[in-house]
């Protein structure tokens, strides 16, 4: 399966989380409190971090494809990121990044 992936800063993360709940029809599939949601949908896969000084603001593009062996990270002609990764990939980064999610 290949998933588009879209990541955006926010304000106030446990607002936004509540807010992209309902308009993605589900609860995020990760959460690191105070730092991170991620949604895994048929078609997408949606994260968000909090950065109240970038809130609003594309962080980056990809895609999750469980074809990926790894992580990947370009730019792309116009300096936006694009990442390429596998779900086990990503799950990791999360941790590395983020810290232990509270629900996965």
């Amino acid at each position: 399966m290949k998933r588009f992936h879209l990541a955006l800063a926010v304000r106030d993360l446990q607002t936004s989380i509540a807010d992209y709940s309902v308009r993605l029809g589900q609860m995020p599939n990760a959460v690191v409190d105070g730092k991170y949601a991620m949604w895994r949908t048929d078609l997408l896969n949606f994260s968000i971090n909090q950065n109240p000084e970038r809130a609003g603001q594309l962080r980056h593009l990809g895609f999750e494809d469980d074809g990926a062996e790894g992580f990947r990270s370009t730019q792309d002609v116009n300096g936006i990121e694009w990442e390429h990764f596998s779900a086990t990939a990503q799950n990791e980064r999360i941790v590395a990044m983020y810290g232990i999610p509270v629900s996965a």
